[in-house]
Protein backbone atom coordinates (compact mmCIF):
# COMPACT_ATOMS: atom_id res chain seq x y z
CA UNK A 1 0.00 0.00 0.00
CA UNK A 2 2.90 2.35 0.95
CA UNK A 3 4.17 1.70 -2.72
CA UNK A 4 1.80 2.50 -4.65
CA UNK A 5 -0.03 5.33 -3.07
CA UNK A 6 1.87 8.05 -4.79
CA UNK A 7 0.41 6.62 -7.90
CA UNK A 8 -2.96 8.62 -7.15
CA UNK A 9 -1.31 11.15 -4.95
CA UNK A 10 0.89 12.52 -8.17
CA UNK A 11 -1.09 15.36 -9.21
CA UNK A 12 -1.83 16.99 -6.14
CA UNK A 13 1.70 15.90 -4.61
CA UNK A 14 3.26 18.00 -7.48
CA UNK A 15 1.30 20.44 -7.37
CA UNK A 16 1.81 21.30 -3.61
CA UNK A 17 5.70 21.04 -4.38
CA UNK A 18 5.95 23.04 -7.16
CA UNK A 19 7.44 19.43 -8.40
CA UNK A 20 8.25 20.28 -12.77
CA UNK A 21 7.33 17.69 -14.92
CA UNK A 22 10.98 16.29 -15.58
CA UNK A 23 11.67 15.74 -11.99
CA UNK A 24 7.85 13.83 -11.07
CA UNK A 25 9.59 10.57 -11.53
CA UNK A 26 11.05 11.13 -7.95
CA UNK A 27 8.48 11.20 -6.46
CA UNK A 28 6.94 7.81 -7.18
CA UNK A 29 11.16 6.51 -7.87
CA UNK A 30 12.02 7.32 -3.91
CA UNK A 31 10.64 3.82 -2.27
CA UNK A 32 11.87 1.58 -5.02
CA UNK A 33 15.69 3.41 -4.54
CA UNK A 34 15.33 2.80 -1.56
CA UNK A 35 14.33 -0.60 -1.87
CA UNK A 36 16.87 -1.63 -4.60
CA UNK A 37 19.88 0.29 -2.93
CA UNK A 38 19.33 -2.34 0.46
CA UNK A 39 17.17 -5.20 -0.46
CA UNK A 40 20.53 -6.99 -0.50
CA UNK A 41 22.09 -5.76 2.61
CA UNK A 42 19.13 -6.60 4.29
CA UNK A 43 18.65 -10.29 3.06
CA UNK A 44 22.49 -10.85 4.50
CA UNK A 45 21.82 -8.83 7.89
CA UNK A 46 18.40 -11.15 7.86
CA UNK A 47 20.29 -14.66 7.44
CA UNK A 48 23.27 -13.32 9.79
CA UNK A 49 21.35 -11.66 12.78
CA UNK A 50 17.89 -13.13 12.85
CA UNK A 51 14.80 -12.63 10.33
CA UNK A 52 12.29 -11.83 12.61
CA UNK A 53 14.13 -9.09 14.14
CA UNK A 54 14.86 -7.37 11.16
CA UNK A 55 11.76 -7.92 9.94
CA UNK A 56 10.14 -6.55 13.09
CA UNK A 57 12.64 -3.17 12.60
CA UNK A 58 12.02 -2.85 9.15
CA UNK A 59 8.30 -2.38 10.30
CA UNK A 60 8.96 0.10 12.69
CA UNK A 61 11.14 2.07 10.64
CA UNK A 62 8.60 2.11 7.72
CA UNK A 63 5.95 3.16 10.23
CA UNK A 64 7.75 6.28 11.40
CA UNK A 65 9.13 7.53 7.84
CA UNK A 66 5.71 6.97 6.14
CA UNK A 67 4.81 8.99 8.84
CA UNK A 68 7.44 11.91 8.70
CA UNK A 69 6.73 11.90 4.73
CA UNK A 70 2.77 13.57 5.32
CA UNK A 71 4.82 16.38 6.98
CA UNK A 72 7.80 17.17 3.89
CA UNK A 73 7.07 20.56 2.74
CA UNK A 74 9.47 20.02 -0.47
CA UNK A 75 10.25 17.83 -3.51
CA UNK A 76 13.24 16.79 -2.21
CA UNK A 77 12.33 16.14 1.33
CA UNK A 78 9.68 13.78 0.27
CA UNK A 79 11.67 11.76 -1.81
CA UNK A 80 14.37 11.52 1.18
CA UNK A 81 11.30 9.97 3.35
CA UNK A 82 9.99 7.86 0.30
CA UNK A 83 13.86 6.41 0.24
CA UNK A 84 13.97 5.82 3.55
CA UNK A 85 10.52 4.07 3.68
CA UNK A 86 12.04 1.91 0.70
CA UNK A 87 15.16 0.94 2.90
CA UNK A 88 12.92 -0.07 5.78
CA UNK A 89 10.61 -2.01 3.40
CA UNK A 90 13.63 -3.73 2.33
CA UNK A 91 14.23 -5.08 5.76
CA UNK A 92 10.69 -6.11 5.64
CA UNK A 93 10.39 -7.89 2.70
CA UNK A 94 13.88 -9.48 3.42
CA UNK A 95 12.94 -10.95 6.73
CA UNK A 96 9.15 -11.88 5.65
CA UNK A 97 10.30 -14.25 2.94
CA UNK A 98 12.78 -15.99 4.90
CA UNK A 99 10.47 -16.49 7.92
CA UNK A 100 8.05 -17.96 5.27
CA UNK A 101 11.30 -20.21 3.79
CA UNK A 102 11.69 -21.37 7.67
CA UNK A 103 8.17 -22.18 8.47
CA UNK A 104 7.35 -24.02 5.01
CA UNK A 105 10.57 -25.84 3.71
CA UNK A 106 9.34 -27.11 0.63
CA UNK A 107 6.27 -28.88 -0.88
CA UNK A 108 2.89 -27.56 -1.65
CA UNK A 109 2.37 -25.79 1.64
CA UNK A 110 5.54 -23.44 0.83
CA UNK A 111 3.71 -22.90 -2.65
CA UNK A 112 0.68 -22.47 -0.95
CA UNK A 113 2.37 -20.05 1.42
CA UNK A 114 4.38 -17.96 -1.60
CA UNK A 115 0.96 -17.86 -3.68
CA UNK A 116 -0.80 -15.88 -0.21
CA UNK A 117 2.37 -13.80 -0.16
CA UNK A 118 2.29 -13.04 -3.69
CA UNK A 119 -1.73 -12.69 -3.57
CA UNK A 120 -0.91 -10.29 -0.32
CA UNK A 121 1.76 -8.08 -2.56
CA UNK A 122 -1.13 -7.71 -5.02
CA UNK A 123 -4.12 -6.30 -2.52
CA UNK A 124 -1.44 -4.14 -1.19
CA UNK A 125 -0.59 -2.84 -4.70
CA UNK A 126 -4.70 -2.37 -4.85
CA UNK A 127 -5.65 -0.79 -1.72
CA UNK A 128 -2.66 1.89 -1.56
CA UNK A 129 -4.32 4.17 -4.15
CA UNK A 130 -8.09 3.17 -3.35
CA UNK A 131 -7.27 4.61 0.00
CA UNK A 132 -4.85 7.71 -1.42
CA UNK A 133 -7.86 8.17 -3.56
CA UNK A 134 -10.39 8.55 -0.93
CA UNK A 135 -8.07 10.22 1.63
CA UNK A 136 -6.92 12.54 -0.99
CA UNK A 137 -10.26 14.38 -1.54
CA UNK A 138 -9.60 15.90 1.99
CA UNK A 139 -5.93 16.10 1.50
CA UNK A 140 -3.22 13.86 0.08
CA UNK A 141 -0.79 14.16 2.91
CA UNK A 142 -3.43 11.91 5.32
CA UNK A 143 -2.82 8.36 3.28
CA UNK A 144 0.72 8.72 4.41
CA UNK A 145 -0.38 9.46 7.89
CA UNK A 146 -2.84 6.79 7.91
CA UNK A 147 -0.52 4.29 6.73
CA UNK A 148 2.11 5.30 8.93
CA UNK A 149 -0.07 4.76 11.89
CA UNK A 150 -0.88 1.14 10.62
CA UNK A 151 2.29 0.04 10.13
CA UNK A 152 2.97 0.95 13.54
CA UNK A 153 -0.16 -0.79 14.95
CA UNK A 154 1.20 -3.87 12.19
CA UNK A 155 4.71 -3.86 14.08
CA UNK A 156 3.26 -3.73 17.60
CA UNK A 157 1.25 -6.81 16.69
CA UNK A 158 4.25 -8.60 15.16
CA UNK A 159 6.11 -8.18 18.24
CA UNK A 160 3.97 -9.95 19.82
CA UNK A 161 2.74 -12.49 18.02
CA UNK A 162 5.82 -13.72 16.03
CA UNK A 163 7.80 -15.96 18.55
CA UNK A 164 10.89 -14.84 19.41
CA UNK A 165 14.14 -17.71 18.89
CA UNK A 166 15.20 -19.11 21.99
CA UNK A 167 19.12 -18.16 23.10
CA UNK A 168 21.04 -18.82 25.49
CA UNK A 169 20.69 -14.80 27.10
CA UNK A 170 19.54 -11.62 25.72
CA UNK A 171 17.95 -12.77 22.82
CA UNK A 172 21.45 -11.98 21.13
CA UNK A 173 21.39 -14.93 17.67
CA UNK A 174 25.42 -14.90 18.16
CA UNK A 175 24.81 -16.65 21.25
CA UNK A 176 22.26 -19.01 21.17
CA UNK A 177 23.30 -22.45 21.37
CA UNK A 178 24.44 -24.24 19.04
CA UNK A 179 23.10 -27.60 18.24
CA UNK A 180 24.29 -30.38 15.29
CA UNK A 181 25.84 -28.78 12.15
CA UNK A 182 26.21 -25.85 13.83
CA UNK A 183 22.75 -25.03 14.08
CA UNK A 184 21.10 -23.78 17.04
CA UNK A 185 19.91 -26.22 19.62
CA UNK A 186 16.37 -27.60 18.85
CA UNK A 187 13.70 -26.03 20.64
CA UNK A 188 11.65 -28.30 23.16
CA UNK A 189 8.32 -26.78 21.85
CA UNK A 190 7.12 -26.37 18.41
CA UNK A 191 6.39 -23.31 17.32
CA UNK A 192 4.67 -20.80 14.54
CA UNK A 193 8.10 -20.13 13.37
CA UNK A 194 9.63 -23.12 14.95
CA UNK A 195 10.00 -25.79 11.76
CA UNK A 196 8.84 -29.03 12.26
CA UNK A 197 11.65 -31.58 13.61
CA UNK A 198 10.49 -34.60 11.17
CA UNK A 199 8.98 -34.86 8.19
CA UNK A 200 5.88 -36.58 8.61
CA UNK A 201 3.62 -39.41 6.66
CA UNK A 202 2.48 -37.98 3.81
CA UNK A 203 3.96 -34.35 3.47
CA UNK A 204 4.77 -33.72 -0.54
CA UNK A 205 7.85 -33.84 -1.68
CA UNK A 206 10.37 -31.07 -2.00
CA UNK A 207 9.59 -28.67 -4.77
CA UNK A 208 10.54 -29.62 -8.33
CA UNK A 209 12.60 -26.56 -8.90
CA UNK A 210 14.97 -26.92 -6.10
CA UNK A 211 17.91 -28.59 -7.57
CA UNK A 212 19.92 -31.34 -7.03
CA UNK A 213 22.54 -31.11 -4.18
CA UNK A 214 20.48 -28.62 -2.56
CA UNK A 215 21.30 -29.62 1.43
CA UNK A 216 17.99 -30.34 3.23
CA UNK A 217 16.69 -27.51 5.90
CA UNK A 218 17.97 -27.89 9.23
CA UNK A 219 15.61 -29.44 11.81
CA UNK A 220 16.85 -27.14 14.20
CA UNK A 221 16.58 -23.49 12.62
CA UNK A 222 14.41 -21.02 14.65
CA UNK A 223 12.88 -18.34 12.62
CA UNK A 224 15.03 -15.94 14.09
CA UNK A 225 18.27 -17.91 14.21
CA UNK A 226 21.27 -16.78 12.01
CA UNK A 227 21.66 -18.87 8.96
CA UNK A 228 25.05 -20.93 8.62
CA UNK A 229 26.96 -19.33 5.71
CA UNK A 230 28.91 -21.68 3.48
CA UNK A 231 31.41 -18.95 3.61
CA UNK A 232 32.00 -18.59 7.28
CA UNK A 233 31.07 -15.73 9.14
CA UNK A 234 34.53 -14.96 9.82
CA UNK A 235 34.92 -13.36 6.56
CA UNK A 236 32.54 -10.65 6.75
CA UNK A 237 31.12 -11.10 10.28
CA UNK A 238 27.72 -9.98 9.30
CA UNK A 239 28.80 -6.84 9.05
CA UNK A 240 26.29 -5.25 6.29
CA UNK A 241 28.95 -4.25 2.90
CA UNK A 242 28.74 -0.49 2.51
CA UNK A 243 30.83 -0.47 0.06
CA UNK A 244 28.62 -2.61 -2.36
CA UNK A 245 25.62 -1.36 -1.38
CA UNK A 246 26.73 2.33 -1.94
CA UNK A 247 27.95 1.21 -5.52
CA UNK A 248 24.44 -0.50 -6.15
CA UNK A 249 22.51 2.95 -5.22
CA UNK A 250 24.88 5.46 -6.91
CA UNK A 251 24.63 2.74 -10.00
CA UNK A 252 20.96 2.79 -9.85
CA UNK A 253 20.61 6.87 -8.95
CA UNK A 254 22.90 7.48 -11.95
CA UNK A 255 20.60 5.55 -14.41
CA UNK A 256 17.20 6.99 -13.08
CA UNK A 257 18.58 10.47 -13.69
CA UNK A 258 19.65 9.64 -17.00
CA UNK A 259 16.60 8.10 -17.83
CA UNK A 260 14.62 11.21 -16.16
CA UNK A 261 16.71 13.17 -18.46
CA UNK A 262 15.92 11.72 -21.60
CA UNK A 263 12.12 12.92 -21.86
CA UNK A 264 13.88 16.44 -22.82
CA UNK A 265 16.20 14.56 -25.38
CA UNK A 266 18.01 10.81 -25.29
CA UNK A 267 20.85 12.17 -27.18
CA UNK A 268 22.33 14.80 -25.11
CA UNK A 269 26.21 14.15 -23.76
CA UNK A 270 24.32 14.50 -19.99
CA UNK A 271 22.28 11.24 -21.05
CA UNK A 272 25.39 9.22 -22.15
CA UNK A 273 27.46 10.07 -19.46
CA UNK A 274 25.01 8.97 -16.90
CA UNK A 275 24.40 5.84 -18.83
CA UNK A 276 28.15 4.91 -18.86
CA UNK A 277 28.69 5.93 -15.34
CA UNK A 278 25.80 3.63 -14.01
CA UNK A 279 27.72 0.83 -16.32
CA UNK A 280 30.70 1.54 -14.55
CA UNK A 281 29.11 1.56 -11.31
CA UNK A 282 27.71 -1.74 -11.65
CA UNK A 283 30.60 -3.30 -12.68
CA UNK A 284 32.25 -1.77 -9.67
CA UNK A 285 29.46 -3.95 -7.68
CA UNK A 286 30.20 -6.75 -8.92
CA UNK A 287 34.24 -6.71 -8.29
CA UNK A 288 33.65 -5.62 -4.57
CA UNK A 289 31.02 -8.59 -4.79
CA UNK A 290 33.24 -11.10 -5.92
CA UNK A 291 36.21 -9.97 -3.68
CA UNK A 292 34.37 -10.31 -0.32
CA UNK A 293 34.32 -13.45 1.69
CA UNK A 294 30.81 -13.33 3.04
CA UNK A 295 28.82 -10.80 -0.19
CA UNK A 296 25.76 -9.60 -0.40
CA UNK A 297 24.83 -11.69 -3.23
CA UNK A 298 26.88 -14.62 -3.98
CA UNK A 299 27.50 -14.30 -7.79
CA UNK A 300 27.97 -18.07 -8.36
CA UNK A 301 24.27 -18.22 -7.58
CA UNK A 302 23.88 -17.24 -11.57
CA UNK A 303 24.86 -20.38 -12.53
CA UNK A 304 21.84 -22.28 -11.38
CA UNK A 305 19.11 -22.06 -14.39
CA UNK A 306 16.29 -21.66 -11.40
CA UNK A 307 18.21 -18.60 -10.25
CA UNK A 308 18.70 -16.87 -13.38
CA UNK A 309 15.53 -17.21 -14.24
CA UNK A 310 14.07 -15.79 -11.08
CA UNK A 311 16.06 -12.52 -11.25
CA UNK A 312 15.31 -11.97 -14.80
CA UNK A 313 11.80 -12.29 -14.39
CA UNK A 314 11.77 -9.99 -11.44
CA UNK A 315 14.07 -7.57 -13.49
CA UNK A 316 11.39 -7.38 -16.11
CA UNK A 317 8.27 -7.49 -14.49
CA UNK A 318 9.30 -3.90 -12.72
CA UNK A 319 10.24 -2.92 -15.95
CA UNK A 320 7.46 -3.79 -18.44
CA UNK A 321 4.88 -4.13 -15.62
CA UNK A 322 4.97 -1.86 -12.51
CA UNK A 323 6.93 0.59 -14.73
CA UNK A 324 3.49 1.10 -16.65
CA UNK A 325 0.75 0.17 -13.89
CA UNK A 326 2.27 2.97 -11.83
CA UNK A 327 2.05 6.05 -14.26
CA UNK A 328 -1.17 4.94 -16.03
CA UNK A 329 -3.61 6.46 -13.41
CA UNK A 330 -1.97 9.67 -13.70
CA UNK A 331 -1.81 9.23 -17.34
CA UNK A 332 -5.72 8.45 -17.66
CA UNK A 333 -6.31 11.21 -14.77
CA UNK A 334 -4.37 14.11 -17.29
CA UNK A 335 -5.37 12.40 -20.73
CA UNK A 336 -8.67 11.97 -20.48
CA UNK A 337 -9.55 13.53 -17.27
CA UNK A 338 -10.58 10.96 -15.15
CA UNK A 339 -11.17 11.28 -11.59
CA UNK A 340 -8.81 10.19 -9.01
CA UNK A 341 -11.60 7.74 -7.81
CA UNK A 342 -12.00 6.10 -10.91
CA UNK A 343 -8.42 5.88 -11.57
CA UNK A 344 -8.60 4.05 -8.42
CA UNK A 345 -11.29 2.05 -9.22
CA UNK A 346 -9.38 0.69 -12.59
CA UNK A 347 -6.32 0.17 -10.90
CA UNK A 348 -8.33 -1.90 -8.08
CA UNK A 349 -9.79 -3.27 -11.34
CA UNK A 350 -6.18 -4.78 -12.56
CA UNK A 351 -4.94 -5.44 -9.14
CA UNK A 352 -7.55 -7.13 -8.26
CA UNK A 353 -7.51 -10.07 -10.61
CA UNK A 354 -3.53 -10.12 -10.04
CA UNK A 355 -4.92 -11.22 -6.46
CA UNK A 356 -7.40 -13.91 -7.26
CA UNK A 357 -5.16 -15.13 -9.95
CA UNK A 358 -2.26 -15.11 -7.44
CA UNK A 359 -4.22 -17.10 -4.94
CA UNK A 360 -5.45 -19.79 -7.49
CA UNK A 361 -2.00 -19.91 -9.20
CA UNK A 362 -1.05 -22.74 -6.86
CA UNK A 363 -3.12 -25.21 -9.39
CA UNK A 364 -0.39 -24.62 -11.58
CA UNK A 365 2.18 -26.54 -9.38
CA UNK A 366 3.25 -29.67 -10.82
CA UNK A 367 1.82 -28.92 -14.20
CA UNK A 368 3.94 -26.41 -15.28
CA UNK A 369 7.21 -25.24 -14.05
CA UNK A 370 7.45 -21.56 -12.14
CA UNK A 371 10.03 -20.29 -14.63
CA UNK A 372 7.34 -21.09 -17.34
CA UNK A 373 4.87 -19.60 -14.89
CA UNK A 374 6.35 -16.46 -15.43
CA UNK A 375 6.53 -16.47 -18.91
CA UNK A 376 2.87 -17.25 -19.33
CA UNK A 377 2.56 -14.08 -16.67
CA UNK A 378 4.34 -11.85 -19.13
CA UNK A 379 2.55 -12.98 -22.41
CA UNK A 380 -0.72 -12.14 -20.33
CA UNK A 381 0.57 -8.98 -19.04
CA UNK A 382 1.68 -8.58 -22.86
CA UNK A 383 -1.80 -9.13 -24.36
CA UNK A 384 -3.48 -7.05 -21.91
CA UNK A 385 -1.48 -3.99 -22.60
CA UNK A 386 -1.76 -4.29 -26.37
CA UNK A 387 -5.84 -2.92 -26.18
CA UNK A 388 -4.72 -0.16 -24.17
CA UNK A 389 -3.41 1.46 -27.13
CA UNK A 390 -5.27 4.98 -27.69
CA UNK A 391 -7.00 4.75 -24.72
CA UNK A 392 -5.61 7.85 -22.95
CA UNK A 393 -5.64 10.27 -26.39
CA UNK A 394 -9.15 8.91 -27.51
CA UNK A 395 -12.19 11.27 -27.49
CA UNK A 396 -13.80 9.50 -25.19
CA UNK A 397 -12.73 7.02 -22.63
CA UNK A 398 -13.56 3.58 -24.39
CA UNK A 399 -14.31 1.69 -20.89
CA UNK A 400 -15.41 -1.98 -22.19
CA UNK A 401 -11.58 -1.75 -24.01
CA UNK A 402 -10.08 -0.49 -21.14
CA UNK A 403 -11.51 -3.33 -18.33
CA UNK A 404 -10.50 -6.00 -20.69
CA UNK A 405 -6.98 -4.81 -21.14
CA UNK A 406 -6.88 -4.42 -17.64
CA UNK A 407 -8.39 -7.68 -16.71
CA UNK A 408 -5.98 -9.96 -18.86
CA UNK A 409 -3.23 -7.94 -17.64
CA UNK A 410 -3.73 -8.22 -14.41
CA UNK A 411 -4.28 -12.20 -14.78
CA UNK A 412 -1.03 -12.30 -15.96
CA UNK A 413 0.89 -10.18 -13.25
CA UNK A 414 -1.24 -12.38 -10.68
CA UNK A 415 0.79 -15.05 -12.04
CA UNK A 416 4.25 -13.22 -11.45
CA UNK A 417 3.57 -12.47 -8.41
CA UNK A 418 2.67 -16.21 -7.34
CA UNK A 419 5.86 -17.63 -8.86
CA UNK A 420 8.25 -14.84 -8.25
CA UNK A 421 8.47 -15.59 -4.44
CA UNK A 422 8.38 -19.10 -5.03
CA UNK A 423 10.91 -19.30 -7.73
CA UNK A 424 13.61 -16.94 -5.33
CA UNK A 425 13.70 -19.17 -2.44
CA UNK A 426 13.21 -22.54 -3.90
CA UNK A 427 16.25 -21.56 -6.55
CA UNK A 428 18.83 -20.78 -3.08
CA UNK A 429 20.46 -23.74 -0.34
CA UNK A 430 17.65 -22.67 2.43
CA UNK A 431 20.45 -21.33 4.68
CA UNK A 432 20.60 -18.16 1.75
CA UNK A 433 16.50 -18.12 1.50
CA UNK A 434 16.99 -14.18 2.82
CA UNK A 435 19.82 -13.57 0.16
CA UNK A 436 17.29 -15.27 -2.92
CA UNK A 437 14.84 -12.96 -1.48
CA UNK A 438 16.79 -9.91 -1.24
CA UNK A 439 18.31 -10.89 -4.67
CA UNK A 440 14.85 -11.70 -6.58
CA UNK A 441 13.42 -8.33 -4.83
CA UNK A 442 16.44 -6.27 -5.89
CA UNK A 443 16.11 -7.35 -9.55
CA UNK A 444 12.31 -6.24 -9.28
CA UNK A 445 12.54 -3.23 -8.08
CA UNK A 446 15.83 -1.91 -9.75
CA UNK A 447 13.12 -3.10 -12.91
CA UNK A 448 10.62 -0.94 -11.54
CA UNK A 449 12.35 2.12 -10.50
CA UNK A 450 13.57 1.96 -14.16
CA UNK A 451 10.36 1.15 -15.31
CA UNK A 452 8.79 4.25 -14.01
CA UNK A 453 11.35 6.40 -15.54
CA UNK A 454 11.23 5.15 -18.33
CA UNK A 455 7.81 5.04 -18.71
CA UNK A 456 7.01 8.72 -17.86
CA UNK A 457 9.65 9.57 -20.43
CA UNK A 458 8.26 8.04 -23.15
CA UNK A 459 4.62 8.82 -22.67
CA UNK A 460 5.35 12.74 -22.36
CA UNK A 461 5.35 12.67 -26.28
CA UNK A 462 2.82 10.18 -27.10
CA UNK A 463 1.27 7.38 -24.33
CA UNK A 464 0.73 4.88 -27.09
CA UNK A 465 5.07 5.05 -27.08
CA UNK A 466 5.23 3.74 -23.16
CA UNK A 467 2.10 0.90 -24.12
CA UNK A 468 4.58 -0.59 -26.63
CA UNK A 469 7.36 -0.57 -24.76
CA UNK A 470 5.54 -2.44 -21.99
CA UNK A 471 4.31 -5.26 -24.30
CA UNK A 472 7.70 -5.47 -25.84
CA UNK A 473 9.51 -5.84 -22.46
CA UNK A 474 6.89 -8.16 -21.93
CA UNK A 475 7.60 -10.40 -24.61
CA UNK A 476 11.34 -10.48 -24.38
CA UNK A 477 10.56 -11.46 -20.11
CA UNK A 478 9.26 -14.25 -21.20
CA UNK A 479 11.49 -15.40 -23.98
CA UNK A 480 14.38 -15.21 -21.34
CA UNK A 481 12.97 -16.61 -18.16
CA UNK A 482 12.20 -20.02 -19.96
CA UNK A 483 15.97 -19.97 -21.39
CA UNK A 484 17.44 -22.93 -20.36
CA UNK A 485 14.91 -23.80 -17.80
CA UNK A 486 12.80 -27.30 -17.52
CA UNK A 487 9.33 -27.25 -18.60
CA UNK A 488 8.25 -29.29 -15.37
Amino acid sequence: MNYTAPMLTLPATAEAFGTPSSAQAWLLNGTPLGLAALLLVAGALADAHGRRRVFLLGTLALGVTTALGAFAGTTALFTAARIAQGAASAAILAGSLGLLADAYPSGRDRIRATGVWGASVSAGIALGPLLAAVLSLADWRLAYLALGAATLATAVTGARTLTPPRTGGGGDPASTPTGSGGGPAPSPERTADTLAPERTAGTPAPSPERTAGTPAPSPERTADAPAPSPAGRAGGGGRPDLAGATALALALGALLTALTLGRDGWLRPAVGVLLLASAVLLALFVAVERRRKAPMIDLGLLRRPAFRASTVGALFTGLAVIGLFSVLPSLLMRGQGVAPLAAAGLFVLWSGTSFVVALQARRLAGRISAPYQLALGFVLSAAGVLPLLGTVDAPAVPWPRLMAGLVVAGAGSGLLNAALPRLAVDSVPPERAAMGSGANNTARYIGSAAGVALMLALSATDPDTAFAASAALALAGAALTVAGSPRR
